[in-house]
């Protein structure tokens, strides 16, 4: 079964829209202060390592309209790699991108169970919300910005869902930045955790 990894970029106050100047947000470009050459290298390596990319429409259009216009490693994997895009407004796609058929979460399950490389998910707050909710995400990879810009599109569902994960590597960048590595966990009880603080208090 192919790896499903979410990589995102957020403040925080939990934003995730326009970390890289983007037009849509006042405080737009909040993570290019904050780059450093690790931080840089460890996107190129995961980028490099995947095996797709798996787009909401939003970022597939502002990526298709953007990245054919670069060069460089970076680049040439980002324009060669196949691309699914949830979507159902777009009928003709470009930039080696295909659409996904029938809902969502079955479409995706069914990517997960085909061959090849980890499937990479960036941007897409909508479609990482949908893909949570199902639980389809294998890894979550979060290089948190110490900044907050008070508020804006955010990356994780707000119907109350309760969703727990286990802490599985932590980078600190020299800039301040941390990569968080996170994957899905069985949520401890409440009952559990109340009985561990008053062994705590008690001791």
């Amino acid at each position: 079964m192919r790896q499903l990894i979410v990589s995102e970029f957020i403040t925080l106050d939990g934003v995730v829209e326009a970390p890289g100047g983007e037009p849509s947000h006042p405080h737009t470009g909040w993570t290019i202060p904050y780059g450093t050459d690790q931080l840089y290298a460890d996107k190129l390596r995961e980028t490099l390592e995947a095996g797709s990319l798996l787009l909401g429409r939003r970022t597939y259009e502002g990526f298709a309209a953007a990245w054919p216009t670069h060069e460089g490693e970076f680049a040439d994997k980002m324009n060669t790699m196949p691309k699914h895009v949830a979507t159902r407004t777009l009928r003709q796609l470009t930039w080696n991108a295909t659409a996904l058929e029938g809902d969502v979460p079955t479409a995706v399950q069914a990517l997960k169970q085909g061959e090849g490389g980890p499937i990479l998910v960036v941007g897409s707050p909508s479609l990482v919300r949908t893909l949570l909710q199902h639980e389809l995400v294998d890894e979550l990879r979060l290089v948190v910005f110490p900044i907050a810009v008070g508020g804006g599109f955010g990356l994780f569902p707000a119907g109350r869902e309760r969703l727990a994960f286990d802490l599985v590597e932590l980078v600190r960048y020299e800039s301040g930045a941390t990569l968080q590595v996170y994957r899905p966990a069985s949520a401890p009880s409440v009952a559990a955790g109340l009985a561990a603080l008053r062994a705590a208090l008690e001791g």
